[in-house]
Parts: C-alpha cells; sequence; structure tokens
C-alpha cells in the first residue's frame, strides 16, 4: 500500500532550488541525501527536489504540472514575494471562489498562489 506521497521537480541546481523553496517561500527542508534528493515540507505538502539527470525530464519543461500553495491573504503575500524578488504573472485571476497569480521557481518549474473566498466575497 501506498505509504506516504511527494510531488518531484527536477532541478537543475539542487543547492539554489533549496535556498528557493526553503528561504524564499518558507517551506522546510526535512531530508537530504547529498546531491541527488532532497524533501521539502509544507502543510500538507511535500516536494521532492532531484537534481535534472542525462535520461529524465528536464527541468521547468512541463506545464502539466503546477504547484499550488493556498494562502490566507493573496495581496499581502505577492506583496511580501516580490519583496523577495519573485516575479508573478501581471493579473491576479478572480475565478469564483479563488483568487489565483503564478510564478515560477528558479528553473521556471510553474508554481502559483492561492486564496479562497468566502461566499459573499465573490457572488
Amino acid at each position: 500500500m501506498i505509504k506516504e506521497a511527494n510531488v518531484t521537480v527536477i532541478v537543475s541546481d539542487l543547492n539554489r532550488a533549496i535556498k528557493f523553496y526553503t528561504e524564499t517561500l518558507g517551506l522546510k527542508l526535512v531530508n537530504q541525501i547529498q546531491a541527488q534528493w532532497a524533501e521539502i515540507r509544507g502543510p500538507g505538502l511535500t516536494i521532492g527536489l532531484h537534481p535534472a539527470g542525462p535520461h529524465g525530464p528536464k527541468p521547468g519543461n512541463s506545464e502539466s504540472l503546477v504547484i499550488g500553495f493556498t494562502v490566507d491573504n493573496l495581496d499581502n503575500d505577492v506583496t511580501a514575494f516580490k519583496n523577495k524578488c519573485i516575479l508573478f504573472s501581471p493579473n491576479i485571476t478572480e475565478d469564483g471562489p479563488v483568487r489565483i497569480t503564478f510564478f515560477t521557481d528558479p528553473d521556471k518549474n510553474p508554481l502559483y498562489l492561492c486564496q479562497v473566498r468566502q461566499n459573499n466575497e465573490y457572488e
């Protein structure tokens, strides 16, 4: 049976990726196996970071997988992350119960921030 799950992100520079996910996004490094693997944890999510190999997927090459992070106040968090030099898509999308904006990690892997609004905020 499945014991645990993670989303694996292929990266070009493991140390740079660890720094981004921990120092910039504020997630926690919970395990690192030399220069081959790192596990980053946030609320409800484990992200595996793995350096690109010669025969596997390349970093930033897939738009079919996007990692999302739920926040309480999208505007405040976008401002805070912009102060850490993260570039966001030009617009915040308002789509029913969610507000969402996209950005990338240093390898251009797609990420997003999402705020779930209360019913009276979007009807």
